[in-house]
């Protein structure tokens, strides 16, 4: 007599067609992974083959918009060359410089604006009417007092940069829970304990978003200072592109730009994961 028991009158062993059943379980991870890569491409993807189609189709002139296979050739070759990677090597060492020092002067001062109202009194009204000046109109006097070096690109990302680090910096301070300030006053906590273990993780949110901000601004202003005043650089690229009627150049510039974009947010998206990972977000049903 075999030592295998049968309950209910069901065998002991799983029938042969549900021996795959966990096979099929292990592949969902991998089938949902997939349809959200080919949802997150769709949209790009798609707007390539219409661009292809409507050059096939006669509908648009080469020298005002050449098909994807010509940009995607022209991008090879820039690259192959070694051309396209030393441009985009200094637009991103300028970007990272002028990154760096505004988000050394907004943090602290961000901070201290939050926490201070007679610092907040004092720096108001220059902050607002410094504020919304665009960063491009302080070209002209960037290159008057740093010439056309690199001091002058470096100081336009600075001020691209350091506003939107500020701005968020100080709405997250200020965004701390009243609770934990009354319960701070009630047990007698030291400041700097209280702004170092409850306001700054606070922030951190906002702090994130700001830096995120202020990179991508960054980039946008290396861009529009490389078009004026650049002897290197994607933005010069482009803008010699442009003079030479080269349209694919354009568009490869162009592209490089709002990719090397998406991978930099991307990173301190990842970084603001980890850092923050206790929070959570709407993602929609």
């Amino acid at each position: 007599m075999s030592g295998e028991i049968a309950v209910s009158g069901m065998p002991a062993s799983p029938p042969a067609g549900l021996a795959g059943v966990p096979v099929r379980e292990g592949r969902q991870p991998v089938l949902r992974t997939l349809r959200r890569a080919a949802l997150y491409v769709a949209l790009p993807a798609a707007l390539v083959v219409v661009w292809q189609a409507l050059f096939a189709l006669g509908l648009i002139r080469p020298i005002l918009l050449p098909p994807p296979t010509t940009v995607a050739a022209t991008f090879w070759a820039l690259t192959a060359s070694g051309e396209l990677p030393h441009h985009l090597a200094v637009s991103l060492r300028r970007v990272l410089e002028g990154f760096g020092i505004a988000a050394a002067l907004a943090l602290p001062l961000g901070v201290g604006i939050g926490i201070s109202r007679t610092l907040d009194h004092i720096t108001d009204l220059m902050i607002q009417l410094v504020k919304p000046i665009p960063p491009i109109a302080w070209i002209p006097l960037a290159i008057l007092w740093f010439g056309i070096g690199e001091e002058a690109k470096v100081f336009i990302i600075t001020l691209g940069a350091f506003f939107p680090i500020l701005i968020n910096t100080v709405d997250g301070i200020r965004q701390t829970d009243h609770r934990y300030v009354e319960l701070v006053r009630v047990l007698e906590v030291p400041r700097w304990k209280f702004i170092v273990w409850v306001v700054l993780p606070g922030a951190l949110p906002a702090i994130m978003t700001g830096l995120r901000i202020g990179l991508m601004v960054g980039w946008i202003c290396v861009v529009a200072a490389e078009l004026i005043a650049a002897s290197s650089g994607v933005g010069y690229l482009i803008m010699d592109a442009r003079q030479l009627s080269q349209t694919d150049v354009v568009l490869v510039g162009m592209i490089t730009i709002g990719a090397m974009g998406k991978l930099l947010d991307a990173l301190l998206k990842g970084l603001e994961r980890r850092l923050i990972g206790w929070r959570t977000t709407f993602t929609g049903p």
